[in-house]
């Protein structure tokens, strides 16, 4: 499973600071890196604008 970041962003950087590994780079959206994410949730659950889903 790998989580993805959608439209609906806000480039808040709520998930960029609860991520423990470092994988979401800014941007308009923000995006996640695959080969660094550890599918942890860590991101979704701090998204105010739930933008951020499982793929």
């Amino acid at each position: 499973m790998a989580y993805q970041i959608t439209d609906k962003c806000v480039a808040c950087g709520l998930c960029k600071s609860a991520c423990p590994v470092e994988a979401i780079n800014e941007g308009t959206p923000y995006t996640i890196d695959a080969d660094k994410c550890v599918d942890c949730g860590a991101c979704a659950g701090e998204c105010p604008s739930e933008a951020i889903i499982a793929g």
